[in-house]
C-alpha cells in the first residue's frame, strides 16, 4: 500500500474542517496553496494535524465513510469536532508530520480532553497554587469564551520548569508577555486550549486543570464535567 499524508485543517467557519490527503513530496506546496487560497469558497484554512501513514488512500476513504453524515455535499469538508478526528487519526500507526513539537500520545491526550472542554460555561476562572521551586503563590485568571481561553493581565505565573511540562505548553510560554518575576504584562490568548494545558502554562509543570481551575464560587471546573457525564458533583 502507498504511503502518504492524511491532514486536517480548520476553516473560517467554526466547526467546519477539511480532511484530505497528499504525498510527502507535495505536502508543503499543498498546505501553502490551501492556506493561501482556501478551498471550495471556504477561506482561512489552517493546518491542525497531519500524519504520514501506510495506505493513505484507503485511510482517507475510511475517514470519509465514518464521517459521511457530517460531510458537506461532495467536498472534503465536514461539520464535526476536529478533536474527534484528531483522536482517531493519532491512534493510527504512522509518523506525525504536524505539529512536529508534540508526540502522538500528547496529541491524543489533548484531543481527548478537548472533546469535553466545550462543557465549560463562558466565564472567568481562577488558579492558585503554591509552587515550591519558585517559593511563591502562582495565581492566574482566565476568561473562557466558546472554548477559547485568554490568560488575563496581572496573573503571577510559575518561573522554573518542573516535571511534565508538555511541548505545547512550552511553546505557548515562549510567547508570553511576562516580566522576570512571572507577572503577565498583557492579556494572552491560549486559543482552543484544555484546562490542563492552560494550567501547565500557568504553573510551568504538569497539573490536572479540571481540579486546579475554579469558578467564582470556589468550585473546581470538574463539576461541569461530572454534570455532563451524569455523575454526582462534589
Amino acid at each position: 500500500m502507498a504511503k502518504g499524508i492524511i491532514y486536517l485543517m480548520s476553516t473560517a467557519v467554526p466547526g467546519l474542517i477539511k480532511i484530505g490527503k497528499t504525498t510527502m513530496a507535495n505536502y508543503s506546496q499543498r498546505m501553502y496553496n490551501l492556506e493561501s487560497n482556501g478551498y471550495r469558497n471556504v477561506s482561512s484554512l489552517k493546518r491542525v494535524f497531519a500524519i504520514e501513514v501506510e495506505g493513505y488512500d484507503e485511510k482517507e476513504l475510511l475517514l470519509h465513510t465514518i464521517f459521511e453524515k457530517s460531510r458537506v455535499a461532495d467536498a472534503e469538508l465536514f461539520a464535526i469536532d476536529v478533536n474527534v478526528v484528531i483522536q482517531l487519526l493519532s491512534s493510527f500507526e504512522g509518523t506525525v508530520v504536524f505539529p512536529i513539537s508534540e508526540t502522538k500520545q500528547e496529541i491524543f491526550e489533548a484531543a481527548t480532553e478537548n472533546i469535553t472542554c466545550g462543557i465549560i460555561p463562558d466565564g472567568v476562572y481562577y488558579f492558585a497554587r503554591k509552587k515550591k521551586s519558585d517559593n511563591k503563590l502562582v495565581k492566574a485568571t482566565v476568561r473562557v469564551i466558546n472554548g477559547y481561553w485568554t490568560l488575563l493581565k496581572g496573573s503571577s505565573l510559575g518561573i522554573h520548569e518542573d516535571i511534565g511540562t508538555s511541548n505545547k505548553s512550552r511553546k505557548l510560554r515562549t510567547q508570553l508577555p511576562m516580566d522576570a518575576n512571572g507577572v503577565l504584562l498583557d492579556d494572552f490568548s491560549l486559543g482552543d486550549c484544555s484546562p490542563s494545558c492552560a494550567g501547565s502554562v500557568v504553573l510551568n509543570q504538569s497539573c490536572d486543570g479540571w481540579i486546579e481551575w475554579k469558578n467564582a464560587a470556589g468550585k473546581t471546573i470538574d463539576i461541569y464535567r461530572k454534570s455532563a457525564l451524569g455523575t454526582e458533583a462534589d
